[in-house]
């Protein structure tokens, strides 16, 4: 990897990861941000196969996101939206609820590439709308649980009767 003082990176330098999850998820990524000692910004580069998305659809309650495109085209679902993109597309994705679920769809024929920044929070909530679950994350907490299964505030802390 090609680094300036540690805080300068070249994406063609990076040695990528590689990420699959059955056939519907797979990318070869990095996370920059870490690499170079960001603190409050997280930044990815991943490059997407044909016919696969990074990750699932979903949305943010704490973390705002951008993408930027830099090789390539796909789709964008966004809220009850979908929309082609493609190279040198910014897309923005504020935090929200169902309305603000976003994934980037790589349904062309070569490899999809694009750079992701993000707000870092300490806590986040994340909403998936198709697989109807919640994650809670912040420090080693890390939850999932599906939006069905909601527990009465008060369970277990008085007792019942």
């Amino acid at each position: 990897m090609s680094v300036i003082n540690s805080k300068v990176a070249n994406i063609g330098d990076l040695k990528l990861e590689h990420f699959k999850k059955a056939d519907k998820f797979e990318s070869h990524f990095i996370r920059i941000g870490q690499l170079l000692g960001a603190k409050d910004l997280g930044y990815s580069y991943d490059i997407v196969p044909p016919g696969k998305s990074s990750c699932p659809f979903h949305s943010h309650r704490a973390e705002e996101e951008m993408f930027f495109i830099v090789k390539g085209s796909g789709t964008l679902r966004y809220g009850d939206e979908t929309r082609k993109i493609r190279e040198g597309d910014v897309i923005c994705c504020p935090t929200g609820g169902p309305e603000t679920a976003h994934q980037i769809l790589n349904d062309s024929d070569a490899d999809l590439a694009y750079l992701s920044v993000s707000t870092m929070m300490p806590a986040e909530v994340c909403e998936y709308p198709d697989s109807k679950k919640v994650g809670a994350f912040g420090g080693s907490l890390r939850h999932m649980t599906h939006t069905d299964d909601a527990l009465d505030y008060w369970k277990d802390e008085v007792p019942s009767g």
